[in-house]
């Protein structure tokens, strides 16, 4: 008899129960402790999380990192007391004294699940349906990176994506965005199981949800079964099983639970959320036959059964381990490929890839940005992208490496179709997933149909890039719907985000190279559709400055002429500085030249990230932007907000407090202000 088979013999329905009931209790001890929280879901989904934690889920608690684990996505996040419980009964290092403390200061458990924080904890959930899409994320990592590496005999990547959904999270939109999406790709590793409940925070679902939830997913392509009684563990087992011999789709388990299971007040929206009351508590307790007065009391039994899980998993990685060797030493190239992309490290000398544009002609930036991708793609196996229906103008292509499809999952350009919202969210779940640096594109603009999953991504600092284009009013005729006005501000609001506007192709470079170097953040490029000259760095600064988020790209005559001493001092007294970002650049440089022929010592920055610029030390600032000199005028096409910190109370900016136009670019530019005379005209201003 096989361990697994004994240990399975030894367990008796009582067991069982004890350890459910073990979830349930902490759960409900927890939020009571910690007077909110939210009891409903734990209680609920109890037996469906034993049955997969125990029976199914393939993981290490003492390795929560380890490659080939199963991965556990609790995306109805505000259940977070469900997924400490079975961390901490499962022994990862989350001690019992860390429950007591949820949703404290410091602690970490807090109110909703974050990576980063928690062992064991796989994604930041809360946003409901975020969980959903990043889990569709993981399992296109996967499915990529067992068509890159897997062989006959060699399943190095083969493992499965579990996680527990909510009605509020497939009524979210992103929710449909990612299950169409999964349902075309036919990704069967992909298990869900929906807590089927029916209640939310204002009653009922049927006030706003009334659909067939498993005809729609059937739509979709997915596998669907239905659990009528949520703690009927053999039909939750079978199920599983189910699912997991359905190899060409995902599948959804519908799960009929009830909410608050045990409480005074199961199966109301009033179990959903909040403390339940002392008395509540005894109540609850007693109908689980649990001792009243004991708080986040655990069996020995249920303790041990659940730890079992430890030897188990290290079982299962060391196994795995011996198979990843011999696959090593039967194929040494992949191998080594496979240490360097699984470890996070990047290939030796992948920087001497990145193209040099010289005497190039104009080009926008979006078109220097697929020079780059297409330059380093066949030397960093590891990135992957596409975008959301607009590869062609938004140059993602990695050409030549196919297209990532159903059943040839091995192609590098992932198809989104017009699904902005699931990008945003799948590139956070391939990073997560880990192994491979995704991209995604689409119009800056479009940045908003995006923005809660861009903030997860930045929250949980993971390596996404994105690629957004058309960054202005210089895109031209398709008008003000399309003109991106707030959204660089409204991006550089956000912590964690480095927003790059790069001014040339030689500044796309060094942009790609901080996105590729930015391995625990995320970066969002904004490129041009419009096409621009070449900065000549023979007569202007190394785009090397950007390694620095701005620099001095131009000085004036005498400066430039200056010893190193003398430049200090005429940096002091130089009487204008221009600062500006991507494609305004150009005209801060024509115009420093006309200033500098009306004898004005004009200085231009060039600007491209701001976030950058504030990370280096206090006397580098000071000199890319001396505090002596007050005149100063900003020029960018977006909203003035946040340029103020940079012009200062003597300063100005010409910006667009409006919608934009349609015209072609180049007029939407001068007639809305960009121009060189407009400059000009604010920079006497200021003098």
């Amino acid at each position: 008899m096989s361990a697994r088979m004994k240990e399975k013999s030894d367990i008796t329905p009582d067991l069982d129960q004890l350890c459910i009931n073990t979830i349930r209790a902490l759960a409900i001890d927890a939020v009571q402790q910690a007077e909110s929280g939210h009891p409903g879901l734990p209680l609920g989904t109890a037996p469906l999380a034993y049955v997969l934690w125990t029976r199914f889920l393939r993981h290490n608690p003492k390795n929560p990192k380890w490659e080939n684990r199963d991965r556990f996505l609790l995306s109805a996040g505000h259940g977070s007391m469900l997924l400490y419980s079975l961390l901490y009964l499962s022994g990862y290092d989350l001690s019992l004294d860390e429950i007591k403390r949820f949703r404290q200061w410091g602690s970490k458990t807090p109110g909703h699940p974050e990576y980063g924080l928690t062992p064991g904890v796989e994604i930041t959930t809360g946003p409901l349906g975020q969980g959903l899409a990043n889990g569709v994320g993981m399992a296109i990592g996967a499915a990529h990176l067992a068509a890159q590496f897997n062989k006959d005999e060699f399943p190095v990547i083969d493992h499965n994506v579990y996680a527990i959904v909510s009605d509020g999270d497939l009524m979210e939109g992103v929710a449909s965005e990612a299950a169409s999406l999964a349902g075309h790709l036919k990704l069967g590793k992909l298990i869900y199981l929906y807590d089927d409940n029916h209640v939310t925070i204002e009653g009922f679902t049927d006030l706003a949800f009334s659909e067939s939830v498993s005809q729609r997913f059937e739509s979709y392509g997915w596998h669907t079964l239905t659990i009528e009684d949520g703690n009927d563990l053999e039909a939750i087992e079978a199920a599983i099983r189910e699912a997991q011999s359905v190899g060409s789709k995902p599948s959804l388990i519908s799960v009929k639970t009830t909410i608050g299971y045990g409480m005074p007040t199961a199966g109301t929206r009033k179990a959903h959320s909040d403390a339940p009351g002392e008395e509540a508590v005894r109540e609850t307790k007693r109908h689980l036959g649990w001792p009243e007065e004991k708080q986040f009391y655990v069996p020995d039994e249920a303790l041990a059964h659940f730890r079992r899980s430890i030897e188990r998993g290290v079982q299962q990685e060391a196994e795995w381990n011996a198979l990843v060797s011999k696959y090593e030493a039967k194929f040494p190239e992949l191998g080594r490929q496979w240490r360097v992309m699984m470890s996070g490290e990047l290939p030796e000398g992948w920087e001497s890839h990145l193209p040099t544009f010289e005497n190039a002609k104009p080009m926008a930036t979006r078109a220097a940005s697929g020079e780059v991708i297409n330059a380093l793609a066949p030397h960093l196996p590891m990135l992957i992208g596409g975008s959301a229906d607009l590869g062609p103008s938004n140059n993602t292509d990695i050409k030549d490496s196919g297209s990532f499809e159903a059943g040839s999952y091995g192609g590098r350009i992932l198809h989104w179709g017009i699904r902005e919202h699931a990008m945003g969210s799948t590139l956070t779940g391939i990073s997560l997933n880990g192994g491979l640096i995704p991209f995604g594109g689409t119009f800056m603009c479009f940045s908003d149909y995006m923005r809660p999953a861009i903030r997860l991504a930045a929250l949980s600092e993971v390596q996404v890039i994105y690629v957004f284009t058309h960054d202005s009013i210089g895109l031209g005729e398709d008008g003000p719907t399309h003109q991106p006005i707030e959204h660089l501000a409204a991006l550089r609001a956000m912590p964690h985000v480095f927003v790059i506007r790069p001014a040339d192709p030689h500044e796309v470079r060094e942009a790609w190279r901080i996105a590729i170097l930015r391995r625990h953040a995320p970066t969002a490029l904004a490129l041009t559709r419009q096409k621009l000259s070449l900065i000549d760095r023979s007569v202007y600064a190394s785009a090397e400055g950007l390694r620095r988020g701005a620099y001095i790209l131009a000085e004036s005559d005498d400066f430039r002429t200056a010893s190193r001493s003398e430049r200090v001092a005429v940096g002091q007294q130089a009487q204008l500085i221009l600062i500006a970002t991507g494609s305004e650049v150009s005209l801060a440089l024509e115009a420093h030249e006309a200033l500098q022929k009306e004898s004005i010592a004009t200085r231009v920055v060039s600007m491209p990230c701001w976030e950058l610029f504030e990370e280096q030390p206090e006397g580098y600032r000071n000199q890319v932007l001396p505090p002596a000199v007050t005149a100063r005028l900003a020029v960018e096409a977006g909203v003035r907000q946040g340029w103020d910190r940079y012009v200062g109370p003597g300063g100005d900016v010409i910006c667009l407090d409006r919608f934009g136009a349609s015209a072609p670019g180049d007029v939407a530019m001068r007639e809305l202000g960009f121009n060189v005379d407009n400059v000009l005209k604010h920079a006497r201003r200021l003098l």
